[in-house]
């Protein structure tokens, strides 16, 4: 046996169908998304309070556009949970 087959083995008793490796790409890709998240909600806050200890205009309103964007990318991860969440309940497949 190669080591071809072994990975291939492998792959297929880890994930049996596509169905399990979606939900596990969707499980990972909404953690990361919510880390990404508090990093610039972080970063948006500090360059905010920097900002205002300078009195530099254009760095308060850089640092307000990345936290309006945090927020809004908070919405479209609650929004697209919020979607999986509903799929399962009406088809009654598992996602995460």
């Amino acid at each position: 046996m190669n080591i071809g087959d072994a990975l291939g083995q492998n792959i297929k008793t880890n994930y049996p169908n596509i169905g399990s490796l979606v939900t596990i790409i969707v499980k990972n890709s909404l953690t990361v998304a919510g880390l990404i998240l508090v990093a610039l909600i972080l970063f948006g806050g500090v360059s905010y309070i920097a900002a205002a200890g300078d009195g530099d205009q254009k760095k308060m309103a850089a640092a307000q556009e990345t936290l309006t964007s945090a927020l809004i990318g908070f919405l479209v991860i609650f929004s697209a949970y919020f979607i999986i969440q509903l799929v399962q309940v009406i088809t009654g497949i598992k996602i995460l």
